[in-house]
C-alpha cells in the first residue's frame, strides 16, 4: 500500500498546464460527472475519467479506473495535478471493477475530504470510499473501509454553515444523511432493507443502509445528487429522466433540481436546470459553484465522442438566479465561460454566433482531441468568439490556421461583422502552390497578417468571409519579442554596455534594393552603390527613428518589420553621436554585420565589409583611428538581399579591450 501511495504522490506530482476558454475544458482526456469546489482561491475540478472499454469490461458501457483532479484561477488555464486515487490502491475494491464513477472533495477543519464509488471486492452493487488529504490536489490517504450504510453511487458532500456536514448519494432513490464530525460515518442508526431485484439477476439480501429518501422529488429515474446552500435556500440537484420508454422512445437525462429550508427536505421540485442534449447523450451529471461572485454550472456531454456516449467530456457555462431563488434554465454553448487570451490559440469553431450556412467538423476524426475547424461558406458569411483579452498584446501580429483556394480572402473584426478590421488575409495562389507553412498533412496552411488596429481590453473577434469558402482551425495573436525600446525627446545619454556595444542608434526606414543574391557584393559594386545612395541622402523623405536596442546587435530586419514595408531587399542607414571626455588615440572599430556594410567617423570611411557577410562579433576591424574629445558621430550603411540584417559595432583600444568611457546621446 505505501508503494502505491508514493506511486500516486509521483504522478501527482507531474502536473500538466494547458489552457483553453471553450467547451469542452479539457482535451487530452475523456472528463465527466465533474465536482467544482473553490479552495484557496481556486477552482479545484474533481471529474471522474472515461476510458475505452478494456477487455473483461463489457463493452459499449461504462469504463473508469482511476480519478484525476484540476485546477484554475481563471476557467480558462487548467493545471492537471494528475491521477489521485486509482482503482488498484482502494483496499476494499475491485482492483479490476473499472467503476470509480462520480467523486466528490470537501473541506473541513483544514482537511481535504474525497469521496468516491467503486465496486466492492466481494458482492454486487457499490460502496462510497473516503481519502483524506492535507492539500486539495493530494496526496490522499485511503480509509482501509468503505462508509458503513451507504449503498450506491454518485456522494455529494454539503458542509452546513453551522458546521454540520451531510452526505447524498444515489441508491434506492436519492438519499441524504447527516455525517458525523470524523466526516467517514453516517450520523444515525442503520435499518436493514431489501435491495430491489434487477432484471436478470439474482435477488440480493438485505443490507444494512442509513439515512432516508429524499421527499418531493418527481417520478422518474434519478442519480447524481449535488446539493449546495444558497441564502437560506438549500438546493437538491439532479440528472432527471422525464421522459417516458412508451413506443420505443429511449428518453435521456436532464439536470433538475428542488429547493428546501432544510438540508434533508422535504424538497419542493421546480423544474430543469439544462434540458437534454440535442445528440441524445444519454447522461448528463454536474455541480454548481459561486466564484469570484458568479455562479457557475460543470456539466458534462460527448462532444469529443460524438458516436458514444459513454467517454464524456466536462464543460461549463454561467448560471443565474431568478429574485424567488428559482434557477433560470441554463442552454449549453460551444464558447463556455472565461475571457481567452489573444496571445492563447482561439478555437474559433467554439463560436458565440454563427451566420447561416457556418458549418463546424472535426479536424480528424479517428483523433477527436485535435479538436474542430469551422467553415464559412462564402462571401458576407461570418462567426463571433465573444471574450478575448487583448491586455496582454504589445508588439503583435495574428496568425491564422486555415484551409484555403485561390480568390479566398478573411478579415478579423471587432465586435459584429461591419465592425473595425483588426488583420486582414488574403490567398492570392492556389493552396497547393502557396508560399506558406503547413502543417504535416499538408493541408492546413499557417498564414500571418499584421494588425491594422488593436481593441483595448476585452473585446469579441469576428471572422467575416470576404471571397471564397475558408475553414479555419484556430487564431492566435503573437507579439514580437521585444528588440527596440523608442527612446524619448528628453532622454538621457546612453552609454555603451559592458562588452563595449553601442546600443543607441537613429535609424532610417529601409530603402528597397530589389537584390537576388548577395554574390554581387563586390568591392567595387559596394562602392558605387552607397556613394549614389550617399548622395540622395539628403532627399530622402523615409522617416528616422531613435531606439535602445535590447541586444548588443541592431537587428535591423525587425525594425524593417516593425517600421517599414521593405524587409528583404533592403539598405539600411544608421547614425549615433558619441561624446568622448578626452582625446582617444589608437582605437579601432570593430564591427560585424548580417549583409554588406561601410562605416564612417565624422565622415571620413573607416571600414568596408563587402561580400555575402554572416553577422560575427568583430568580423571586420579599421585601422587606428581617434576619437575626438566632445562629439563624434558615426554613421553606417547596411544593405542585404534575402537574407536577415542586422548589426554590431564596439571600439577597441590598443590591447584588444572595449572602449566603454563615452557617452550616446541623442542623435539630432
Amino acid at each position: 500500500m505505501k508503494h502505491k501511495l508514493s506511486l500516486s504522490l509521483v504522478l501527482g506530482l507531474l502536473s500538466v498546464s494547458f489552457g483553453k476558454a471553450q467547451n469542452p475544458v479539457i482535451h487530452d482526456l475523456f472528463t465527466a460527472d465533474p465536482t467544482a469546489r473553490v479552495f484557496n482561491g481556486k477552482v479545484y475540478l474533481y471529474p471522474s475519467h472515461d476510458i475505452l472499454p478494456v477487455e473483461g469490461t463489457r463493452p459499449n458501457w461504462f469504463c473508469m479506473a482511476d480519478y484525476h483532479v484540476f485546477s484554475s484561477e481563471n476557467l480558462v488555464d487548467w493545471t492537471d495535478h494528475g491521477v489521485i486515487v486509482s482503482q488498484e490502491q482502494v483496499p476494499w475494491g475491485n482492483p479490476t471493477g473499472y467503476s470509480m464513477w462520480a467523486p466528490d472533495c470537501v473541506e473541513k477543519g483544514g482537511k481535504y475530504y474525497f469521496y468516491f464509488p467503486n465496486a466492492p471486492k466481494s458482492g454486487r452493487g457499490f460502496a462510497i470510499g473516503v481519502a483524506t488529504a492535507d492539500q486539495p490536489e493530494g496526496p490522499f490517504r485511503l480509509e482501509s473501509e468503505p462508509i458503513k450504510g451507504v449503498s450506491g453511487i454518485d456522494p455529494c458532500v454539503l458542509v452546513d454553515e453551522d458546521g454540520q456536514s451531510y452526505i447524498y448519494w444515489s441508491g434506492m432513490g436519492i438519499r441524504g444523511a447527516k455525517l458525523k464530525q470524523n466526516m467517514k460515518e453516517l450520523d444515525g442508526e442503520l435499518r436493514e432493507m431489501k435491495m430491489p431485484r434487477r432484471e436478470g439477476m439474482p435477488e440480493m439480501p438485505p443490507m444494512l443502509v442509513g439515512g432516508e429518501e429524499m421527499k418531493g422529488l418527481p417520478e422518474g429515474f434519478k442519480e447524481g445528487p449535488f446539493a449546495f446552500r444558497r441564502g437560506n435556500w438549500y438546493y437538491l440537484t439532479f440528472p432527471w429522466v422525464r421522459g417516458s420508454k412508451e413506443n420505443g422512445a429511449n428518453p435521456t437525462e436532464t439536470l433538475a433540481y428542488a429547493m428546501s429550508k432544510s438540508p434533508l427536505g422535504p424538497w419542493d421540485f421546480k423544474g430543469i436546470i439544462m434540458a437534454e442534449h440535442e445528440n441524445h447523450c444519454w447522461t448528463n451529471h454536474h455541480s454548481l459553484v459561486e466564484y469570484q461572485g458568479q455562479w457557475y454550472l460543470f456539466y458534462h456531454n460527448n462532444a469529443y465522442s460524438p458516436n458514444d456516449d459513454k467517454r464524456r467530456s466536462v464543460c461549463i457555462e454561467k448560471v443565474t438566479f431568478n429574485s424567488d431563488g428559482t434557477i433560470c434554465e441554463v442552454k449549453p454553448t460551444l464558447r463556455g465561460v472565461g475571457v481567452a487570451p489573444a496571445t492563447s490559440r482561439i478555437d474559433v469553431d467554439r463560436y458565440s454566433a454563427i451566420s447561416e450556412g457556418c458549418t463546424t467538423a472535426f479536424n480528424d476524426t479517428t483523433a477527436t482531441f485535435r479538436g474542430w475547424h469551422a467553415t464559412l461558406p462564402g462571401k458576407g458569411s461570418w462567426l463571433r468568439f465573444a471574450d478575448a483579452d487583448f491586455s496582454p498584446l504589445t508588439d503583435a501580429y495574428l496568425v491564422a490556421c486555415v484551409k484555403a483556394n485561390a480568390n479566398t480572402a478573411f478579415s478579423v473584426r471587432e465586435k459584429s461583422a461591419k465592425g473595425k478590421v483588426i488583420a486582414r488575409f488574403t490567398v492570392t495562389v492556389k493552396s497547393e502552390q502557396g508560399p506558406f507553412r503547413r502543417d504535416m498533412s499538408g493541408q492546413w496552411l499557417t498564414l500571418t497578417a499584421p494588425l491594422e488596429y488593436t481593441p483595448k481590453g476585452t473585446a469579441d473577434l469576428v471572422v467575416t468571409c470576404e471571397g471564397d469558402a475558408v475553414s479555419i482551425d484556430w487564431l492566435q495573436f503573437k507579439n514580437r519579442p521585444r528588440y527596440f525600446t523608442p527612446v524619448a525627446s528628453d532622454a538621457s545619454p546612453a552609454k555603451p554596455d559592458e562588452q563595449g556595444f553601442i546600443r543607441r542608434w537613429k535609424l532610417m526606414e529601409p530603402i528597397a534594393k530589389p537584390i537576388r543574391s548577395n554574390i554581387i557584393f563586390t568591392n567595387t559594386w559596394l562602392r558605387e552603390t552607397f556613394d549614389e545612395e550617399l548622395a540622395r541622402l539628403p532627399k530622402q523623405k523615409a522617416k528616422w527613428h531613435t531606439l535602445d536596442s535590447e541586444n548588443y546587435n541592431m537587428k535591423l530586419f525587425r525594425f524593417a518589420e516593425k517600421y517599414g514595408s521593405q524587409t528583404y531587399g533592403s539598405l539600411f542607414w544608421c547614425e549615433t553621436v558619441i561624446d568622448c571626455p578626452e582625446e582617444m588615440q589608437n582605437v579601432r572599430l570593430a564591427a560585424g554585420s548580417n549583409g554588406a556594410s561601410i562605416w564612417w567617423l565624422n565622415d571620413q570611411e573607416i571600414l568596408l565589409l563587402e561580400g555575402d557577410r554572416r553577422m560575427v562579433v568583430d568580423d571586420g576591424v579599421s585601422a587606428r583611428l581617434t576619437l575626438n574629445k566632445g562629439r563624434n558621430v558615426l554613421r553606417c550603411a547596411v544593405i542585404n538581399g534575402p537574407g536577415l540584417s542586422d548589426m554590431c559595432v564596439r571600439f577597441l583600444d590598443e590591447n584588444g579591450k572595449p572602449v566603454t568611457n563615452f557617452q550616446i546621446p541623442l542623435s539630432k
